[in-house]
C-alpha cells in the first residue's frame, strides 16, 4: 500500500507571542503580520469615494456640495471607476471580516469571552453588507433604482449592525485582547453610525424622484442634503472602524497548508 500524503487545505491564525511570517519589502517594517489587509481596505475604499467624487464634479455631473455617494458613480467615465473600485472594496471587506472571525476564534481558545455562534452571526451579517456593496456597484442608481437602493440599504444596514456587534466583541475581550482606548473608539464610531443611518434612510425615503443633479432651493433638496451628509458619515465611519483593526492584524499571520493524497 502506498503511504498517503497528508490532504486538505487549511488556514491557521498565529496570534500574539508567535513570530509573524516576514512579508516582502518595506511592508515587513510598517505593516507586519496581516496588517496590510485592513490597511489596503481603508486606503482603497477611501480612494474609491474620493476619486469618483472628484471626476464627477470635474465633469459637471454632480454639484460639489454633498452629493450622494452613488451620484458620483452614475455617469461615465466615473461610473466604470466607481463600480470597479467598490467591487474590490467589497471583496477586501469580506476577506478582512473573515480573518477577523478567525482571530476571535483563536483568541477564544485562551479565554472564552464570546460564543462561537455570536462570532459566526457577526461574520454573516458583515458578509451580507459586502454583498450589498457589490449590488450597489453593479446596478447603477439611474439604471435600476429599486435594486440599487435595496443594495444600499443592505450595505449600510448590515454594516452598522456588523460594527456594533464587533464593538461588543471588543468590549468582551477587554483587557486581554482589546485596549480601553480601542473599545471607546469602536463604540463611539458604532454609536455615531447608528445615529446617522436613521435620518439617512428616513430623509431619503421622503424624496419622490431619482436624480443626481440637485440644485439648492428646489423641492426635496433639504431631504437630499441631510440624507447625503448622513450617508457620507456612515460610509467613513466604516472606513475609520476598519482602521482600528490594523493593530490587531499586526500580531497575526495565516498559514496555508496544501496537502495531497497519493491515492488520487
Amino acid at each position: 500500500m502506498p503511504r498517503p500524503m497528508p490532504a486538505g487545505t487549511g488556514l491557521q491564525p498565529l496570534l500574539a507571542g508567535q513570530a509573524p511570517t516576514p512579508t516582502p519589502g518595506g511592508m515587513r517594517c510598517c505593516l507586519p503580520g496581516l496588517a496590510f489587509v485592513p490597511a489596503l481596505l481603508v486606503s482603497w475604499s477611501s480612494a474609491a469615494f474620493i476619486v469618483s467624487y472628484v471626476i464627477a464634479v470635474l465633469e459637471g455631473h454632480v454639484e460639489p456640495l454633498v452629493p450622494y455617494i452613488s451620484d458620483t458613480g452614475t455617469k461615465p467615465p466615473e461610473s466604470g471607476i466607481f463600480g470597479f473600485m467598490i467591487n474590490i472594496s467589497a471583496l477586501l471587506g469580506a476577506v478582512t471580516m473573515y480573518i477577523r472571525y478567525l482571530i476571535v476564534e483563536k483568541q477564544k481558545e485562551s479565554s472564552d469571552f464570546v460564543g462561537s455562534l455570536f462570532n459566526l452571526i457577526t461574520l454573516c451579517i458583515g458578509l451580507l453588507g459586502c454583498i450589498g456593496m457589490g449590488i450597489v456597484a453593479t446596478f447603477q442608481e439611474l439604471a435600476v433604482p429599486s435594486v440599487h437602493d435595496g443594495g444600499a440599504l443592505m450595505a449600510f444596514g448590515a454594516g452598522v449592525v456588523y460594527i456594533t456587534l464587533q464593538s461588543i466583541i471588543s468590549y468582551k475581550s477587554y483587557p486581554q485582547w482589546s485596549s480601553r482606548c480601542i473599545c471607546y473608539i469602536r463604540i463611539s464610531i458604532s454609536v455615531v453610525s447608528c445615529i446617522a443611518v436613521i435620518p439617512m434612510i428616513v430623509f431619503a425615503s421622503r424624496i419622490s424622484i431619482t436624480k443626481i443633479d440637485w440644485i439648492p432651493g428646489e423641492k426635496g433638496y433639504i431631504y437630499h442634503f441631510v440624507s447625503a451628509i448622513c450617508e457620507w458619515t456612515v460610509a467613513f465611519g466604516f472606513v475609520f472602524y476598519f482602521l482600528t483593526f490594523i493593530r490587531d492584524f499586526q500580531r497575526v499571520t495565516l498559514r496555508i497548508s496544501t496537502e495531497i493524497h497519493e491515492d488520487f
